[in-house]
């Protein structure tokens, strides 16, 4: 059956609603024989509800009203909570929502990072401060066994990291008042640092020395030929722990057939750390000795023998120096392409000798006690830091020239291939 347009769904509904809510009204004879009570006057009131409550009926069960009804809340809602309004409800810190405010304002959010991160290093620097304290403090006979005393070098590392980390401190209390890339308050933070550099490594307490006391006029005439300065310096440095073992005073080469060694090296410096005479310069052996001669020469390198050639002798004849028969200590060692290993017990009975003056021609490719000779601080005994040090001069200039053109931040660093000098 066809449907009239004009009839709606609304009309339907009512045409269905009304007859079920309706009643009749009761009678005039029913009304007489039945006495008044409580649902008689709730019966009569019955006919005026059916009209209002089929239009609120047919509102909130509608379709389209339904929607309505439904979304607006959750619209109110979401606008509530963008604009920001849950702020204002005063929740508690735990519980309060977030708002757009801090994004609005960066300064606020870089002021905050800024304090954390302060907040962080403070304590680290608490923590650091309380440690080195702890070192610092006279152990007790309960913790005497459990702390180790802390150096001085160790106390000035620590110090300078905590000075660091105060620097750091203000950089971050500063990073949230930059404004721009350029910060004017950033080149004063280094001002109170210390100049950063190279911690000098203490010498170590169970070094192995040896005492250098020379006897009385007897001498070690040193011959030095392979390579350049470097070269010559590593062979004296040989010649001095040969002298030592065999008890003699070392003669430094004249600069006629060598280099001017006292103006390279602080012969002084060397005597006062030793404690007594032990090098002497090619003029002070000159005035000790009515005639200059080389009693005994054994060489240490067998081939070429001492690796003197013609032309040094010459040179050493031609200062007056007569030289005795030249012998090796080892012919054997003639053969060998390399130089053999050799130990305090194999040198001295080889180079123990009556004559005044010996010599034993050029050490720098002796193989002798290199874990002895070469340890930090060298083989000898010396009251100093350093045993051999550049002369005075050397020093004087080279830190004028570091304080005029270089300052304190520099590195100097010293490459080579084969035969690195390192002073004791």
């Amino acid at each position: 059956m066809d449907r009239d347009p004009s009839v709606s769904d609304e009309d339907d509904d009512l045409e269905t609603l009304v007859p079920q809510n309706h009643t009749k009204l009761p009678s005039p004879t029913s009304r007489s024989r039945s006495p008044p009570s409580s649902f008689s006057v709730a019966a009569r009131l019955r006919p005026a509800l059916p009209s209002s409550a089929a239009s609120l009926g047919r509102a909130l069960w509608s379709r389209r009203y339904l929607v309505l009804f439904v979304s607006l809340p959750l619209l109110s809602l979401v606008l509530f909570l963008s604009l920001g309004g849950a702020s204002s409800l005063r929740l508690p810190a735990s519980l309060r929502l977030p708002s757009a405010a801090p994004a609005a304002d960066p300064a606020a959010s870089r002021m905050r990072e800024a304090e954390l991160r302060a907040l962080y290093l403070l304590r680290s620097q608490r923590s650091g401060l309380l440690s080195l304290f702890n070192r610092t403090v006279a152990p007790t006979n309960a913790s005497a066994s459990a702390s180790t005393p802390i150096s001085l070098s160790d106390l000035q590392a620590a110090l300078e990291g905590q000075i660091r980390i105060n620097r750091e401190i203000q950089a971050a209390l500063l990073s949230a008042h930059r404004s721009g890339a350029g910060n004017a308050t950033e080149d004063g933070l280094d001002l109170d640092l210390p100049v950063a550099g190279c911690r000098r490594k203490e010498l170590p307490a169970d070094r192995r020395t040896i005492e250098w006391n020379p006897k009385k006029d007897r001498f070690l005439f040193a011959i030095c030929l392979s390579g350049q300065m470097s070269n010559h310096l590593i062979c004296l440095e040989k010649h001095m722990f040969i002298a030592a073992l065999l008890g003699r005073t070392l003669v430094v080469p004249s600069q006629k057939v060598d280099y001017q060694y006292d103006r390279v090296l602080d012969i002084n410096h060397i005597n006062d750390c030793i404690g007594r005479k032990v090098v002497i310069t090619y003029e002070e052996f000159v005035e000790k000795r009515k005639k200059v001669s080389i009693d005994q020469l054994i060489c240490y390198a067998a081939s070429p023998p001492c690796f003197l050639d013609e032309d040094h002798i010459k040179k050493l004849k031609g200062l007056g120096i007569s030289l005795g028969k030249i012998e090796a200590a080892w012919p054997e060692d003639a053969k060998l392409k390399e130089p053999k290993k050799r130990y305090v017990g194999d040198i001295t009975p080889k180079f123990s000798t009556d004559a005044e003056v010996l010599a034993i021609g050029d050490m720098f490719y002796a193989d002798i006690e290199d874990e002895w000779v070469n340890q930090a601080g060298g083989p000898l005994a010396h009251k100093c830091r350093t045993l051999i040090q550049p002369s005075k001069l050397i020093m004087l200039t080279a830190q004028r020239f570091v304080q005029t053109f270089l300052g304190g931040n520099y590195i100097a660093l010293h490459f080579r291939r084969h035969g690195f000098l390192k002073f004791w």
